[in-house]
C-alpha cells in the first residue's frame, strides 16, 4: 500500500490530498511552522512548531526528520518557495530523488513531464520519492488528529518583511485563462484582454516576454516552459506566436482559440479555433459578443 506524505508549510494541499487518497494509503501531514488546526481532511498531522520570528525554511531538518517514508511511499511537496526548500531536505534525508512535471501519480509508476514538456518519462515508485506538484486550495473535511514536535531550526529569523502590493493568481486552478502576447503594442492596450477576461469569467495571463521583458504583468502569470503549467477549460492566446517554451505550459487545455494576425503562427497548430485577425479589431467583437 503506498503511503502518502504531505510537506506544507500552507494549508492549500488539495491536490495533494486528493492524490494521497486515489494512492490508497495513509495520509500525513508534515506542517512547518503553521496552525495544524488548518490541515483539514488528511489522516494524521505531524506539526513542527516553531519559535517566534523563525522562518518555515529554518525548520528543514525538523521536517526532514519527521517524514519517515518507507519503500513505495510517495512524498508530495506543493510548488511554492518555502516548500521547494523543505522538499530538498527531505529528499537528502531519504536519499529519494525530487522529481517535478508530474502528470500522472500511480500506486506503482508516475507519469513525469520532461524537457519543459516535450517527451514524457515512467518513473518507479518502489522507493520513495519526492514529488512537487502544484498544491490546490485549502481542502475540506474534518480536522485530524495531531502531534508537536519542537524544531530545531537552522539560525535563521526573519528580521523584516517587504510585503508584495501585487495580487497572486493561481492560474493552475483557473478553468478559463486569456492570455496574451506580443502582438500588444502597450501596456495599456492590455485593458482589451482584461475587459474579455472579466466578460468571460477568466484569468489573465501572458507569454514570457511580457512578464519578464516588458513587465507588463508579474510573472505568476507567465505559461511556459520555466512558468505556469495550465490545464482549463478555455484557453484563448491573443497575439501570441505559439513558440514551443509556451506551448508546453498550456498542451493540457481542453479547449484553445487564438487570434493572430500572421495565418503562419504555430499557435494556430495547436488551437481547436483559430482565428486571423488584428487583436485590436478582433478582441473587442469578441468581448461584445459574450456580453
Amino acid at each position: 500500500m503506498t503511503n502518502t506524505w504531505i510537506v506544507a508549510v500552507s494549508p492549500q494541499i488539495s491536490a495533494l490530498i486528493d492524490t494521497g487518497r486515489a494512492l490508497g494509503g495513509t495520509v500525513t501531514a508534515v506542517v512547518a511552522g503553521t496552525d495544524p488546526s488548518r490541515f483539514l481532511g488528511v489522516d494524521r498531522v505531524i506539526a513542527i512548531a516553531a519559535p517566534e520570528g523563525v522562518p518555515a525554511e529554518a525548520l528543514a531538518p525538523s521536517v526532514a526528520s519527521a517524514v519517515a517514508a518507507q519503500a513505495g511511499d510517495v512524498v508530495l511537496v506543493a510548488n511554492r518557495p518555502s516548500e521547494r526548500v523543505l522538499a530538498g531536505a527531505v529528499a537528502a534525508k531519504l536519499g529519494a530523488p525530487i522529481l517535478t512535471g508530474a502528470k500522472v501519480i500511480g500506486k506503482e509508476t508516475a507519469e513525469i513531464s520532461r524537457y519543459g514538456g516535450v517527451t514524457q518519462q515512467t518513473i518507479s515508485l518502489a522507493q520513495p520519492v519526492v514529488l512537487v506538484v502544484d498544491g490546490g486550495t485549502a481542502p475540506s473535511g474534518n480536522a485530524a488528529a495531531s502531534e508537536t514536535v519542537q524544531a530545531e531550526p537552522y539560525a535563521a529569523t526573519v528580521t523584516s518583511t517587504d510585503a508584495s502590493s501585487v495580487a497572486q493568481v493561481n492560474l493552475s486552478a483557473a478553468k478559463r485563462i486569456v492570455a496574451v502576447g506580443r502582438g500588444f503594442k502597450s501596456e495599456a492596450d492590455l485593458q482589451l484582454a482584461k475587459d474579455l477576461a472579466a466578460a468571460i469569467g477568466a484569468d489573465l495571463a501572458c507569454s514570457r516576454p511580457i512578464a519578464e521583458g516588458s513587465g507588463w504583468l508579474a510573472r505568476d502569470r507567465y505559461i511556459g516552459v520555466s512558468g505556469q503549467h495550465v490545464a482549463p477549460d478555455v484557453y484563448i492566446a491573443l497575439g501570441i506566436s505559439g513558440q514551443l517554451q509556451h506551448t508546453v505550459g498550456m498542451t493540457d487545455s481542453r479547449v484553445v482559440v487564438a487570434v493572430n494576425s500572421d495565418e503562419h503562427a504555430p499557435i494556430f497548430a495547436g488551437s481547436d479555433y483559430g482565428i486571423v485577425g488584428d487583436i485590436y479589431t478582433v478582441v473587442p467583437a469578441i468581448t461584445a459578443a459574450v456580453k
